[in-house]
């Protein structure tokens, strides 16, 4: 096709489908592909629907099954005969529509551009001529001594603003068809290299597809609309980097800072990991905070490194130095993880049985934790941790020293790591985390396919207390656990998952956005402090990239409907 880029005329270039030499190629390649690769693919559908089957008896399964497997095996003869040849046609194939493509997507450009001008023109043109007509009919309304003329006029000017808005409709869905064609033209060119190479796609295809996506698609105010809140983040960011070596506070993008702000998200990762699936479900958790204090007590009992100076409904003090270490261990995780369950579950069933909303549910989980705790405890801190245990789980690696500097790795940054690849596996990658997807975006809908929204509710909820109870045991190695621990979590935690982009609308969001959420309030919080922002006035700031974050998230929702 190279040589022939030079002696076809442009105008005589037809599509991809019309193309007389490319249909040669796509009828070679069947011929190749439909006695090996397509009948061993066709054959492999068979056994996996045959098997599901349960209305063939097991005799006739067997034998059908065995059938199947011998016409694999000589289907798979015959592809790997034809081989050579397929991936030759292939590659010539691919190479022509390639460069056939070329000249038909110039083609549909120039067609194309001629149209949209012509729009422009004829748009120009009704334009002005509405505008002298206007002109006109306020002259002779204005000349005449009715008694309505105030209210010819008006109506008559309503009249003609409808007639440019409708005129500047018509315009835009013409280029916008315009638009659409250049699109579609290479959009045809990689479907059919695709359908050349048998349903085998290409990286560098993927990316300019999205690139032509995305530019295709791309207007100011969607872009504005969507990434807004984070541009102004960023800005953020730069001017509080900008500042601190300026107030003599040194550089904020040391390593060592952005380790510290890796560990501070780390713990209070697994905290929007659990409230970031009752948002996808447009619910919310406001136990978050009195799990974690709940499950860091616990913890801090179990692994305090002699007899506790607290008391449990009169119960205690304890000493668990005796057992073993591991035991210790193992008995801190399963008490903090059965109990945030136990509580989340318990708000679950009211939520998924009865309807109430996770806001009520929750607020009575969180009162309840809460006079429980301060009661039993009477708001006693339980006390340090043993040093080796704290070191083992909270301690850092140090890596080495740079520019005078020590540099030390936080370990905990290993165990949030573990919990994003887990949370995002489920979501991603498992039968109830779609199920959840479909909850969250149309309950009854999911409901109606099958999908039982109570349990797939009461799961979120378990799995949310999962979360808490691993970041309840890992909170006790941050400071000394008491009633009070984990004050004001949950409004983090959702600000966090709200800010990377899950919906409170339902349905709507990613686990890489709780995460980049909780990187972002952490950073934020961290940024502050560093520049000796008062705590009082923090709160403001995380209020108002709250507000920014949930009244975007409303705007795209109400364009939607």
């Amino acid at each position: 096709m190279g040589n022939n880029k030079e002696t076809i005329r442009i105008d005589e270039v037809k599509s991809l489908d019309e193309d007389q030499k490319l249909a040669e190629y796509s009828q070679k390649l069947d011929a190749l592909r439909s006695d090996g690769v397509n009948k061993v693919f066709s054959l492999k559908q068979e056994i996996f629907t045959l098997k599901k089957n349960k209305m063939v008896d097991p005799a006739t399964k067997a034998k059908i099954l065995a059938d199947h497997k011998r016409q694999i095996a000589a289907a798979r003869k015959i592809e790997q005969k034809n081989r050579a040849e397929e991936d030759q046609i292939t590659k010539e194939a691919v190479a022509y529509a390639n460069a056939l493509s070329v000249l038909y997507e110039k083609k549909v450009h120039e067609e194309e551009s001629v149209k949209a001008e012509e729009y422009k023109k004829e748009y120009i043109a009704t334009i002005e001529k509405i505008r002298k007509e206007s002109v006109a009919k306020e002259k002779e309304i204005l000349g005449t001594k009715s008694a309505t003329r105030k209210e010819d006029l008006a109506a008559h000017r309503y009249e003609m603003k409808s007639a440019l808005f409708d005129a500047k409709s018509k315009y835009n869905s013409a280029v916008g068809k315009c638009r659409d064609a250049e699109h579609q033209a290479f959009v045809d060119h990689i479907q059919k290299n695709i359908n050349l190479r048998n349903s085998k796609t290409k990286f560098s295809e993927n990316f300019q597809l999205g690139l032509k996506d995305y530019a295709y698609q791309f207007t100011p105010q969607k872009f504005l609309l969507a990434n807004g809140l984070y541009i102004a983040i960023l800005i953020f960011f730069i001017v509080c980097i900008i500042l601190a070596p300026l107030s003599g506070n040194g550089n904020l993008l040391s390593l060592q800072n952005l380790f510290t702000i890796l560990e501070q998200s780390s713990v209070r990762m697994f905290y929007a990991l659990g409230v970031a699936g009752l948002i996808l479900i447009a619910g919310t958790d406001l136990s978050v905070g009195r799990m974690v204090a709940m499950g860091a007590v616990v913890t801090g009992l179990i692994l305090h490194p002699g007899q506790n100076i607290v008391t449990f409904f009169g119960l205690g003090p304890w000493n668990f130095t005796h057992m073993s270490m591991v035991f210790r261990i193992l008995m801190s995780i399963s008490i903090s993880v059965l109990l945030c369950v136990l509580f989340s579950a318990f708000a679950g069933f009211f939520s998924a049985k009865l309807k109430i909303h996770p806001f009520i549910s929750t607020l009575a989980t969180q009162l309840i934790i809460y006079g429980l705790l301060f009661f039993g405890t009477s708001g006693t801190p339980v006390g340090s941790i043993d040093g080796n245990i704290k070191d083992m789980f909270g301690g850092r690696w140090t890596l080495g020293a740079i520019n005078g500097d020590m540099i030390t790795l936080p370990k905990l940054i290993i165990p949030a790591i573990i919990a994003i690849i887990i949370a995002w596996f489920i979501w991603n990658k498992t039968t109830f985390g779609k199920n959840m997807y479909a909850v969250g975006g149309n309950a009854e809908a999911a409901s109606v396919s099958g999908i039982s929204v109570f349990w797939v509710t009461m799961g979120i909820f378990i799995m949310a207390g999962i979360f808490y109870g691993f970041g309840a045991f890992f909170e006790a190695f941050k400071a000394n656990a008491s009633a009070g621990t984990g004050q004001g979590y949950e409004l983090d935690a959702i600000a966090a998952c709200v800010v990377g982009g899950i919906s409170f609308n339902g349905g709507i969001g990613k686990i890489g956005g709780a995460v980049i959420g909780v990187i972002i309030f952490t950073g934020l919080t961290y940024c502050l402090t560093f520049l000796g922002i008062d705590t009082n006035l923090q709160f403001v700031f995380k209020g108002l990239i709250l507000i920014a974050a949930v009244a975007l998230d409303s705007v795209k929702y109400l364009k939607k409907k």
